[in-house]
């Protein structure tokens, strides 16, 4: 049997070091020819042209002077428009306080689908699908999204309802809405 010895180890090591950094180094060498060629090719290219300088336009300042005119700040104009918009306000026009609010009316009506309809003894009933991926049957009468929606007419392409909103004025308005059947 064969005992390797610590030295002997140890000289194998240093020659191999030796050998490799001679193969190593010698891609290092002198000739850079072919580099040298192409930094003379690319220092004799001629340089691209500049645009010139565009002319700067001088500024010709304006003063706003109109002693005269209303300033746009005074709110006591518009302070008056909404007093008259509050006195245009019908108060009749309201969402009824004590009325029990149905399903349908958790969600934002932009939320809701018409998938299709049903029709039970004599009723025509529309499906509706919420953004839970349920479906709710509502019918004529019933209420739909959160601006109090009544609905007003079921049928084959859409719900038609109406919904009564504020006006802004502390009063409040109807606005026509739908919800189309979804393909």
């Amino acid at each position: 049997m064969t005992r390797f010895n610590i030295n002997n180890l140890s000289s194998i090591f240093w020659v191999l070091l030796l050998a490799s950094s001679t193969v190593l180094l010698s891609g290092c060498g002198r000739e850079m020819r072919d580099l040298e060629d192409y930094a003379e090719q690319v220092k004799s290219r001629e340089p691209p042209g500049i645009d010139p300088i565009p002319e700067v336009k001088p500024y010709q300042s304006f003063k706003y002077q109109t002693s005269s005119a209303r300033n746009p700040f005074d709110a006591s104009i518009f302070e008056a428009k909404i007093v008259q918009n509050i006195r245009k306000t019908n108060s009749t026009i309201s969402p009824d306080p004590n009325r029990t609010p149905e399903f349908l009316e958790n969600f934002p009506l932009d939320t809701l689908r018409m998938v299709g309809t049903l029709e039970q003894r004599g009723t025509l009933w529309a499906l509706v699908q919420t953004p839970e991926k349920t479906i709710q049957r509502i019918s004529n009468g019933n209420y739909i999204g959160q601006n109090n929606g009544k609905v007003l007419n079921v049928s084959d392409a859409g719900i038609k309802l109406e919904e009564i909103i504020p006006d802004g004025f502390g009063g409040w308005r109807k606005r026509d809405g739908a919800v189309a059947l979804s393909e």
